[in-house]
């Protein structure tokens, strides 16, 4: 199997997740739900006009953020990524573990304005106004 056809994990925290809106972009690359977990403790989470998230790693002030790792074949990667909105793009996610897997970021720039969320720890926790207790 040469590098383009090896399957990538990407977290992804908001509406690529499964249920969400665009979680069918995942399904047309034939990518494969692998697990639902927490990004380590360094990431804080902006709703964008309340249509999609927008997380940013942070030097301090952050928290684990929810994410769903996905395996994405390669080549996939590229076509989630075009079909993402305006300000978000792949980078690397430091997952609780201690591992580190490709996910969807935000750039900064888009957060400006926009209302913080990271106390709910996640997207679906936001939709459903649900903060957890801690």
């Amino acid at each position: 199997m040469n590098q383009a056809e090896r399957p990538v994990l990407l977290a992804v925290n908001g509406t690529l997740m499964r249920g969400l809106e665009l979680n069918p972009n995942l399904l047309a690359v034939n990518a494969a739900f692998v697990r639902e977990t927490v990004t380590e403790p360094a990431y804080r989470l902006w709703s964008i006009h309340d249509r999609h998230p927008a997380m940013v790693r942070v030097a301090t002030g952050g928290m684990a953020v929810t994410v769903e790792v996905w395996s994405v074949p390669a080549v996939g990667v590229a076509i989630i990524l075009l079909q993402e909105p305006p300000g978000l793009s792949i980078g690397k996610v430091k997952l609780a573990d201690g591992s580190e897997v490709l996910g969807v970021l935000g750039e900064p720039v888009l957060c400006e304005g926009k209302k913080e969320i990271t106390a709910f720890g996640g997207w679906r926790n936001y939709l459903a106004g649900k903060i957890p207790s801690r």
